[in-house]
């Protein structure tokens, strides 16, 4: 049984400031929890009910594993539906960013992305094409959001997210930097090379003047249809799959 101020703490963890404060974020259901306990993320601890077995686990580590009841976990769960199994895991420090860790590869750059369901997907796309770093502006949505741990489906426990201020970091990496843009070459045709920086605007404004003025070459999806414009996490799935594809030719 959860003490009230572990149901406190735990509640709280739906807000970006009490993330922060704590350093804490919570992955819910049995897919993603089985992801970040086999992951370098470290793990508080795990709860679950007694409709769940702790064996399906298969735990490879020491973890804090503890039964509670089923209002317990309706009462600090995030999701309309509550699954049987909840993880408090610590949010990592990551190391600064360097060429050395982006070179010979391609990374995702977003700038202002808002929608949790958005960011979720892009890092599962990510994830799915190899992509290890996605590099956000500060004021993207914040990646242990729960919406977006949900949505991610345990992809976000293979990529490093990364915040930082754009038009200061991206100059300093040296490398390639590929805008996602309404006008500019097409994807279909452009030769992206061995590496570089593909990045991706908000959802409705796209990429900020500030950020767009250190673009080495606009890219555009072409358009055949009438759709006014295209899901970022769309685009960035078609601007991963075309990169992919080029690397095998």
């Amino acid at each position: 049984m959860l003490s009230k101020s572990q149901i406190s703490l735990l509640k709280s963890l739906q807000h970006k400031k009490e993330r922060t404060e704590n350093g804490l974020f919570l992955v819910e259901g049995y897919k993603s929890v089985i992801e970040f306990i086999n992951s370098p993320y470290q793990m508080e601890a795990v709860y679950h009910t007694a409709s769940f077995d702790p064996k399906m686990l298969k735990l490879s580590r020491k973890i804090n594993l503890s039964e509670i009841s089923v209002t317990d976990i309706e009462k600090v769960s995030s999701l309309k539906t509550p699954q049987d199994i909840i993880a408090v895991v610590k949010i990592p420090a990551w190391p600064a960013l360097t060429n050395v860790q982006l070179k010979q590869k391609f990374s995702l750059v977003l700038d202002g992305i808002q929608d949790p369901g958005n960011m979720g997907t892009i890092i599962r796309t990510a994830d799915w094409f190899g992509i290890g770093h996605i590099i956000c502006s500060d004021d993207t949505v914040d990646v242990y959001n729960p919406k977006v741990v949900q949505a991610s489906m345990g992809s976000l426990s293979r990529i490093n997210v990364h915040y930082t201020n754009l038009t200061t970091i991206l100059p300093q990496i040296g490398l390639p930097i590929f805008g996602a843009m309404l006008n500019g070459d097409n994807i279909y045709t452009t030769d992206f090379g061995a590496e570089g920086l593909i990045v991706m605007g908000n959802e409705g404004n796209g990429l900020r003047p500030g950020v767009e003025q250190l673009i080495n070459k606009a890219i555009t999806i072409p358009r055949t249809g009438k759709a006014e414009s295209l899901n970022v996490g769309i685009a960035t799935a078609l601007f991963c799959s075309e990169i992919n594809r080029k690397s095998y030719k």
